[in-house]
């Protein structure tokens, strides 16, 4: 047995910056725009190996096999559902279905800021809920390019219109894991978070458009965010306190369509807004394809229901692929659990990380049937034999899909050694502990937390199960509700989701703009940090201030 040793330096500075190398590393390299990112991250594996085994003291046969374990990883199941993704767009432009979506989307609007509500925030709000795990950025981003979006604009603002939902994600699986390592009631924990994130599903619309449009761009089409936000945010207030944090996403992302949808047949903005690059300066705007002009001649309805078929097939099936009861099955079935030798419950979590020695887990699941991958692979088959795709003509897409997406699967694998590494050694807990040591300012410091737990790991269900534990101990020491601090990590966790490497590749992949991963980094850093901030400002409120003191749940 090793256990995790959370200050090998005997100094908690000196500590906390070795153990910040790993990832600042990575970051610098993928933001200088000088180092390609699967080269970035390959050189931030070797760096997290040095750190883990010379300062944390890692053995290190542990080290390399945890830092195989997360390649693998990254491709099943993030790897899987980028690719997977990919050819079911890849199809659907193949086949023409994709310049009917996009006359079906003009239908509703040509106005490029509604398009990116009724896109990047509702559209890939249900994504979010019901798949998660990058589904979301590679369908929304794959969308906007497809519109002839810049890919600076399809790329970024993908990120940031993720984030409201991705509490709730894969239906709920972010609460679930936030209580599996807290023992506090799901419900509960979902219900705090819904106190939280409803007043950002009102900012983020705003926030998008305005990170698109500027100013003036936001404020000609306010009435239109204000009911894509209203009726994403009560919804997801109701459903999450009154109902259960499972379908929170799936309910909300549904409202918000069907008023934005019916608001747009009633009011139009006076000015078309028909650029599709960011307002200032756009350095993708040089990598734009030439968009055809749109055919605005009205859809007949099979012409409608053919766009539609595809993304409805994906959406059954989704819905299907994040059923527990299905994914219960389906791992009856078709499961093959590997646990690494001499890693598996071999690693000690220590207190106060842990309240007592928690031995680690480092297994393997191979449930190829309940990825979400697979169900995508399956929805792309269907809709291409619905649209008259004969199976070699689907092998040589999946083919050519591959090749695209080939130096991205890298970066991904790349990334989640990284990860998994930095959470087995103990690195992230490290960092984790700089910030519990806060005191008073604990409510804002906490938050961001949970903050750069997404960022490093790339995943609100993986910063709940790292950190959510430490929440819980931290703020009983200090006083705090722990509920209010759990819900905190989660709340605070989805506005790292934008930063995380991982979700930067997929959108950089999913948008086709290969290479500039750190141009995308750049543009979305700061949205990041502030959003996360705001939600910091917004739990400390409800830590100490009166009326905010009132929605927390004990």
């Amino acid at each position: 047995m090793w256990n995790q040793i959370y200050n090998p330096l005997n100094n908690a500075a000196l500590s906390t910056i070795a153990a910040a190398i790993p990832v600042v590393s990575l970051l610098i390299m993928i933001a200088s725009g000088r180092v390609k990112a699967h080269i970035a991250a390959i050189i931030a594996v070797i760096i997290t190996n040095l750190i883990t085994i010379f300062i944390f003291t890692m053995p290190a046969g542990m080290s390399i096999r945890a830092s195989v374990l997360g390649i693998v990883t990254g491709f099943f199941p993030i790897g899987w559902i980028v690719l997977n993704v990919i050819f079911l767009y890849q199809v659907t432009v193949a086949t023409g279905r994709f310049e009917l979506l996009k006359r079906a989307i003009g239908g509703v609007t040509e106005d490029r800021r509604l398009q990116l509500l009724l896109v990047a925030f509702s559209f890939g709000a249900f994504f979010e809920g019901a798949s998660g795990f990058g589904t979301p950025v590679a369908i929304t981003g794959a969308v906007l390019i497809g519109l002839g979006f810049s890919p600076l604009a399809a790329s970024g603002l993908s990120l940031i219109a993720n984030t409201a939902p991705v509490a709730y994600g894969a239906l709920g699986t972010p609460i679930l894991g936030l209580a599996s390592v807290t023992g506090l009631d799901p419900y509960i924990l979902g219900a705090m978070v819904g106190r939280q994130l409803p007043f950002f599903s009102l900012i983020v619309p705003f926030w998008v458009v305005w990170a698109f449009a500027g100013w003036r761009g936001m404020k000609d089409v306010w009435p239109a965010i204000l009911v894509t936000g209203i009726s994403f945010a009560v919804p997801q207030f109701v459903i999450s306190n009154y109902i259960n944090p499972w379908i929170v996403d799936i309910g909300a992302s549904l409202i918000s369509m069907g008023a934005l949808i019916l608001f747009l047949k009633v009011w139009q903005p006076k000015q078309l807004w028909l650029s599709p690059e960011l307002r200032g300066h756009d350095p993708s705007a040089a990598q734009m394809q030439k968009a055809t002009p749109l055919d605005k001649t009205p859809l007949s309805q099979s012409e409608l229901w053919s766009a539609l078929l595809p993304w409805i097939i994906v959406c059954i099936v989704m819905l299907i692929w994040g059923n527990g009861a299905f994914k219960t099955w389906a791992n009856s079935i078709f499961t093959w659990n590997y646990a690494v030798p001499d890693l598996h419950q071999m690693i000690n979590k220590m207190p106060p990380v842990a309240a007592k020695p928690t031995a680690e887990g480092a297994v393997f699941a191979f449930t190829y049937l309940s990825f979400t991958g697979t169900g995508m692979l399956i929805a792309a088959i269907i809709s291409g034999i619905l649209m008259g795709v004969g199976p070699g003509r689907l092998l040589t897409e999946y083919g050519r899909t591959i090749r695209l997406c080939a130096i991205s699967l890298i970066t991904i694998s790349a990334m989640l050694a990284i990860g998994t590494l930095t959470r087995l050694s103990g690195v992230d807990a490290t960092l984790g502990l700089a910030f519990a040591a806060t005191g008073v300012l604990y409510p804002f410091f906490g938050t961001l937390l949970g903050w750069l737990g997404v960022a490093l790991t790339g995943s609100d269900t993986a910063s709940n199960i790292l950190f959510g534990n430490l929440q819980k101990i931290t703020s009983q020491q200090i006083g705090l509700s722990p509920i209010l601090m759990a819900a905190a990590n989660s709340s605070g966790g989805v506005m790292g989701k934008m930063i995380d490497a991982q979700s930067i590749v997929v959108a950089s992949t999913a948008t086709r703009w290969y290479g500039h991963e750190g141009t995308i980094l750049r543009f979305v850093f700061w949205h990041s940090i502030v959003l996360a901030c705001l939600v910091g400002v917004l739990v400390t409120l409800q830590a100490y201030v009166w009326p905010f003191t009132a929605l927390v749940l004990h």
